[in-house]
Parts: structure tokens; C-alpha cells; sequence
């Protein structure tokens, strides 16, 4: 039998040294990417192969081959050549466009010199960033028109207004009805907050359907009213939904509101159910003007409006709907929408049936 061969010293440690480097970046929860002299890549972790080389594992290749980013290219020839660490921006253009802070550093391997990339993915931070300083600028505007006109009748007021018998009512109207409208926007913004946060739960029971909206048509009837609306509830006696019962009010009260508002003077509300498999579909179809269809995929989000000037004027507060789509989430359904201009639009509620 042939004896085994020995593997020299030197091979021993490189063989070592590889095997540690390998185990270190692996445990690295961000990509990272180790360039040799060459600007090939020496070894990478599984993060870098599948943010940058799609699932193939890219060792011996040159890192042109891999990302084609001349900043990035000179900070590792600086780090290599230099020991010159390097802070950068790495910006990429694929379908989903991802970005990424870059740490670039030297690092001495059995006598040679490598450079080493950490790249952390700040792609979800910088898009939650952009999402909350867009939510702080509607927030802003949304409190300032309101307050603005308070302040404005309020002065109104003091100048002399306060003795003008004709008209002192009807700016004390003004004012309560932006009142109203500023402690509408805060509440909605609360509730909204307490959603999104995990803080809001549901207490699901058995619940009769038509009943409900019945109670719901009831509170909203004087609304329906003004605007000549006829409130329908085509809902079987017999069907029951699996809810909480407070939140699931919550999201019709919002839907049917709304129908009401954006509908046609002497126009339609019809609410409707179906049974399909695990899951209760409720309906709720007005006879509005419709919604386009590029409003259609963004109308469930916060201070989103179709109409800005005619949903302020009604009262709307752009947050009812971003509601409704998490109220339904936390019941573990969906909510969806479709539309047809100068037909109606028909939103639909689907939950789990247990």
C-alpha cells in the first residue's frame, strides 16, 4: 500500500489560513468580496454571490467581470497596492435598483496582500428612510392647511369680526369643521401608527354579517342623505364572518364612507358577500366616477388621493384606506379594488372564514 503524501508546510498553512478565511466571512452577515493582486477574486461569501453574481460562485474571475464600477475597482487597487482603506458608494442598476455602503480594506494573507470589501445593503433602510420623510412632509402639509385657516378666521374674529351678527356663525363654522378635520387626521394617524407597529390585535368571533351592516348604514344614514345616496345590503341573512368585530366595523365604516363621499348625487352603495373556499369576500360597489387605472395600484397608500382638492373638501384625511389595507393584513386577509370610469368602483375584503 502507498503511503499517503505529505503535504508540505507551507502548503499546510495556506490551506489553513484559506479555510479560516473562508469560515470568518461566511459568519459575515454582510457581502463580502476578497481581491488578490491581480483584481481577481481570491474567495466571497454566500451573501456576495447571490447580491452581485447570481447564484454562481465567482472565484477566479476578475472583478470586472463581476462589478463594473471604476471607484470601486481603484479603492481596491488603493488598498492593495497602498494599505489605503477606503468608505464608498456602490449603486446598482439591475431591475430592482440596490445600493450599498462599501468598507474596502488591506488584509495580509501568508505573506501576500489582499483587499477585502464589506458591502452592506442599505437598499430597505434608504427606501423606509425616503417612505418616513415622505410620510413627515404630508403629515406637515396636511396639519398646516387646516391650522392655517383656523389662525386666519380667528384673527378675522378679534379684528372685529366677533360683532358682525351676519357672518361671526358662520366663521365659527369654519373653524370647528377644520378642528374636526386636524382631530380626524390625528386620530387616523395613531390608529395608523398602532397598526404598523404590532401593537393592534384582533379578537376574532363568530359575527353576523347583514347585521352589521345594517348597524353601519345606520350611522352612516344622514351622510347618505345629504348626497342622495341609497345604502343596499345584499348580504344573506343567513352569513356569518369570522372577524373582531370592532376592527372589521372599523374598515367598512372607511369603505362605505368613501363610497359615499367620491359617489354621484342620488347614486348607489351595494354591499355584497361570497363564500369562496377558506376565505369570506365582502363587497362594497358604488356608482361613482370611477378610479384610473394608474391610481388603481397606489390608492391603499398613506395620503395617497386621486382627487386632492375634492377629497379635502369632503373631509377625507388620505389615511382610511391604508387602514383598511392593514386592518384586513392583521386578520390575515387582503383587500383589493377595481374600477371602471363613469361606471363605479367596487372594493372587495377578503378574510379568513375561521
Amino acid at each position: 500500500m502507498r503511503p499517503l503524501a505529505k503535504i508540505p508546510a507551507d502548503d499546510q498553512q495556506m490551506t489553513s489560513s484559506r479555510v479560516v478565511l473562508d469560515r470568518l466571512i461566511e459568519t459575515t452577515r454582510e457581502a463580502v468580496i476578497v481581491v488578490d493582486q491581480d483584481l481577481r477574486i481570491a474567495a466571497c461569501n454566500d451573501k456576495a454571490v447571490e447580491a452581485f453574481a447570481g447564484g454562481i460562485r465567482p472565484v477566479g474571475r476578475r472583478l470586472t467581470e463581476l462589478l463594473r464600477d471604476l471607484a470601486l475597482h481603484q479603492a481596491f487597487v488603493n488598498a492593495i497596492r497602498d494599505d489605503k482603506a477606503a468608505e464608498l458608494r456602490l449603486e446598482l442598476n439591475t431591475r430592482e435598483r440596490r445600493r450599498f455602503d462599501v468598507h474596502i480594506a488591506q488584509v495580509r494573507i501568508d505573506g501576500r496582500n489582499f483587499g477585502v470589501g464589506f458591502f452592506y445593503d442599505i437598499t430597505k433602510i434608504e427606501r423606509l428612510e425616503s417612505v418616513r420623510q415622505e410620510f413627515l412632509s404630508n403629515i406637515s402639509h396636511e396639519l398646516r392647511t387646516p391650522l392655517t385657516s383656523i389662525l386666519a378666521f380667528v384673527e378675522t374674529l378679534e379684528n372685529g369680526a366677533l360683532e358682525d351678527a351676519e357672518n361671526n356663525l358662520r366663521f365659527l363654522g369654519v373653524i370647528r369643521r377644520n378642528a374636526e378635520r386636524m382631530s380626524s387626521l390625528i386620530a387616523d394617524i395613531l390608529e395608523l401608527s398602532t397598526i404598523e407597529s404590532g401593537s393592534a390585535s384582533v379578537d376574532k368571533r363568530r359575527i353576523s354579517l347583514r347585521e352589521s351592516i345594517d348597524n353601519i348604514y345606520a350611522s352612516l344614514a344622514a351622510k347618505a342623505a345629504i348626497r342622495e345616496v341609497s345604502l343596499i345590503n345584499d348580504i344573506e341573512p343567513e352569513h356569518s364572518i369570522f372577524a373582531d368585530p370592532l376592527r372589521f366595523e372599523q374598515m367598512l365604516v372607511n369603505l362605505i364612507e368613501n363610497a359615499i363621499k367620491f359617489n354621484r348625487i342620488g347614486g348607489t352603495v351595494t354591499l355584497t358577500s361570497e363564500s369562496k373556499g377558506n376565505y369570506d369576500a365582502i363587497s362594497v360597489t358604488d356608482t361613482g366616477e370611477g378610479i384610473s387605472t394608474e391610481h388603481l395600484s397606489r390608492i391603499f397608500e398613506r395620503f395617497y388621493r386621486v382627487d386632492r382638492a375634492r377629497s379635502r373638501e369632503l373631509g377625507g384625511t388620505g389615511l382610511g384606506l391604508a387602514i383598511v389595507k392593514h386592518l384586513a393584513l392583521l386578520h390575515g386577509g387582503e383587500v383589493t379594488v377595481s374600477s371602471e370610469l363613469s361606471v363605479g368602483t367596487t372594493f372587495k375584503v377578503e378574510l379568513p372564514s375561521r
